[in-house]
């Protein structure tokens, strides 16, 4: 149990070495400094950081497609460490859509690799919570990368999201996840 409050908000060009900061913590791919802070910056409305005591502990960064107006990608979701385990991905995920709902969008994307477990069960529980379909398909297949270190990347599609859509009981009508 976390006794410290957390504030979930859009991030500010501030926030940004403290995203890149803690995505060098994590797993996460790591990308320049500058992607942090521009992301903070250009794309507030679709980027969310978790804070105790102004301290970043998660971030999601992502962008509405161009070509997919209904739809948020996840770029990357990261959480501290130290606070894995504690709902704070679902909660970054939450706060995103509430960011982006007002702009019609109603629907996650993200690209997972097949051995990120971690990141595939985030994804299917946000979906199983929200009484929604998560669509998994092969993406970005390997023959695309420079070289053999990159896996796959399988795209999870869930949605549609409502509004308050979050009954923790799921609903046994609804198709939770579906293979293509």
């Amino acid at each position: 149990m976390i006794n410290q409050k957390i504030e979930f908000s859009s991030p500010n060009p501030d926030d940004g070495k403290q995203m890149w900061r803690l995505v060098n913590q994590t797993t996460l791919d790591d990308n320049s400094a500058y992607k942090y802070i521009m992301m903070s910056h250009y794309f507030t409305d679709t980027c969310v950081v978790a804070k105790i005591d102004q301290q970043v502990i998660g971030l999601i960064t992502g962008f509405i497609p161009p070509k997919q107006p209904d739809t948020v990608f996840v770029w990357q979701i990261g959480v501290d460490p130290k606070y894995s385990g504690k709902g704070i991905g679902s909660s970054l995920l939450t706060t995103l859509m509430d960011q982006v709902r007002d702009k019609g969008v109603y629907y996650i994307e993200a690209t997972i690799t097949p051995s990120n477990k971690t990141s595939q069960a985030l994804f299917k529980k946000f979906a199983y919570h929200h009484q929604a379909v998560c669509n998994i398909q092969s993406f970005f297949t390997e023959d695309l990368f420079p070289n053999s270190e990159y896996e796959e990347e399988l795209k999870f599609r869930i949605g549609p999201i409502k509004e308050n859509n979050n009954d923790l009981g799921g609903n046994e009508n609804v198709r939770r996840y579906e293979s293509v």
